[in-house]
């Protein structure tokens, strides 16, 4: 992805595979994305669009034996890069992420920085080769990376750059059946050539003579190489208009001649333009698009699983047309039966020796200001100062969860604050980063505890601006947020944890720096490295699946 493009999204995944008969049954007329609460399985045998509905941006996907995983891209957000499992391509859970460190990438991604809003870790793509996970990505600054582990919660390796250089994004290796390995690649800094080169055999570095440009048109990138029957594809998207759609060539060599481009699915201004993702055989023998949508919103860019026909050897996505290219999806069979619903967000108890696989930082935190040790079955989180005052987008050790979009979810947590200290701010947030806001906490708000002059007082924020609302006497608080399909949220807080008082209604979750809204707990101290607060417990219920505590 590029910052100066106005095209959101428009990164691609695909794989070639054998050319099967979707099975039949797609319903002919289907309700939008966002205009139900129905979404993943259903619980009858099918399954509704989108599967995923939070910000699961630039997926890529690959099947080993029986199970599936995906990466998806994370920007600023730490650990970096998340990595996701299923068995049927319709539950998924979080098992981990590939960058534990985001500082191996840039320093302006540490917590005493935090300027790369927008940008940090865009696309990537995943792969099993050699009897290891691979993943590479690029940032937009920095260039090309890659880790591999030997099971895909890791450990993983610390970071290799292949190439520095900025302009660059949408890479994916390619290894043909002699283990010869290749890299593909988009400099959209000069024209969105597309770049081929082969691999050393450290799988970390680019043999440079051999570099040469293999396609060029209007914003393409999204590469993908995949070889079939012996046929090599090349896979990418490119913008016709203002609509990004998903081509393919091929060839019977690495090196070409390739095809003419070959167009897989309609741009589908409507369906938010679904077009980065990963070709994969399903539990039934039928093929699968797992994939984002390309256009975001306050929700982010959310997952679905379209089927694929494969027609003269071309993976068409989605339901053919007359014309040979595949439409949009909203409701199919499930790929597998008898399948534990599962979703890849999901609350918390602190009880375990790491935090759950669903947290992300915002920015890489300082490690000693917070702790699951220090008080067992509890998060300890220190304040420490900010960067730019009370602006929630410039505190250290946010950590935040997706929003979703359903027909209803809430978000809540228990804080413990006798370890509080004058000066000292604490409690739940939401967040969206608009760099180009003339106000610079824009699309933020929180509701928590301010402690001043000894005594504790009920506060809430909005767009940075800080109000006091009463004292509070107790030792304790439960804080909510609730939003529904209308992404408008609700901030509560209760003395008791049953009957909660909205302290901010509706506050409307926005879409920015292609990201959306974030969900999460924060403290900071501006008088300086002063209290902390003690999190019990997170509850995150979504419609009818409730992430409760792991006690």
């Amino acid at each position: 992805m590029t910052p100066v493009r106005r095209w959101l999204g428009a990164l691609c995944a695909i794989a070639a595979g054998a050319a099967v008969t979707a099975s039949p049954g797609w319903a002919e007329e289907q309700a939008p994305a966002g205009r139900t609460a129905q979404w993943g399985d259903l619980g009858n045998g099918r399954y509704r669009n989108p599967v995923l509905p939070a910000d699961y941006s630039d997926l890529d996907a690959i099947r080993v034996g029986d199970d599936y995983y995906a990466i998806s891209s994370s920007f600023q957000f730490s650990p970096g890069m998340a990595i996701l499992h299923s068995r049927d391509l319709v539950n998924w859970e979080t098992v981990g992420h590939a960058v534990p460190d985001l500082t191996q990438v840039s320093p302006e991604l540490n917590w005493d920085r935090m300027n790369r809003y927008g940008r940090g870790i865009w696309a990537g793509a995943i792969r099993h080769h050699a009897g290891r996970f691979w993943i590479y990505f690029g940032t937009p600054e920095e260039g090309y990376f890659m880790t591999s582990a030997a099971r895909p919660e890791g450990p993983w390796a610390p970071l290799r750059q292949v190439l520095r250089a900025p302009g660059w994004d949408d890479c994916a290796p390619f290894w043909d059946d002699d283990g010869k390995g290749y890299f593909v690649g988009t400099n959209f800094s000069d024209g969105y050539k597309i770049h081929l080169w082969e691999m050393g055999a450290d799988n970390a570095t680019l043999i440079p003579a051999s570099d040469r440009v293999i396609y060029q048109s209007k914003g393409s990138e999204a590469n993908k190489l995949y070889k079939f029957d012996g046929t090599y594809y090349h896979f990418f998207s490119e913008v016709q208009g203002d609509t990004r759609v998903m081509m393919m060539r091929r060839a019977p060599s690495i090196h070409g001649p390739w095809s003419a481009r070959r167009q897989l699915m309609h741009a589908d201004v409507s369906a938010m333009q679904p077009n980065q993702g990963g070709i994969v055989q399903g539990p039934d023998g039928n093929w699968y698009f797992f994939t984002h949508h390309g256009d975001g919103d306050w929700s982010g860019r959310a997952a679905s699983l379209l089927p694929v026909h494969w027609i003269d050897g071309w993976p068409v996505i989605g339901q053919p047309d007359r014309d040979g290219i595949g439409t949009m999806v909203w409701e199919a069979a499930m790929p597998a039966s008898h399948s534990r619903r599962l979703f890849p967000q999901g609350g918390d108890g602190f009880d375990g020796p790491a935090l759950a696989p669903a947290w992300e930082w915002n920015y890489q935190p300082r490690m000693d200001k917070w702790s699951l040790s220090a008080r067992p079955g509890y998060l300890r989180l220190h304040a420490f100062s900010g960067l730019d005052g009370g602006n929630l987008l410039k505190i250290g050790n946010v950590l935040t969860q997706r929003v979703v979009r359903t027909g209803g979810q809430s978000f809540a947590a228990r804080l413990e604050l006798k370890g509080m200290a004058d000066g000292q701010h604490a409690g739940l947030l939401h967040f969206t980063a608009r760099p180009r806001a003339a106000n610079p906490a824009a699309s933020t708000a929180s509701a928590g505890i301010v402690m001043a002059d000894g005594r504790r007082y009920l506060e809430i924020s909005r767009d940075g601006t800080y109000t006091r609302l009463r004292p509070w006497p107790h030792d304790a608080i439960w804080l909510r947020s609730s939003w529904g399909l209308d992404g408008r949220s609700t901030l509560a807080a209760s003395a008791d944890g049953k009957r909660f008082e909205p302290v901010l209604p509706d506050f409307p979750l926005t879409w920015g720096a292609y990201r959306g809204s974030r969900v999460g707990l924060f403290t900071f101290n501006q008088a300086g490295e002063h209290g902390y607060v003690d999190v019990d417990s997170v509850t995150y219920a979504v419609d009818n699946r409730a992430g409760a505590p792991r006690r």
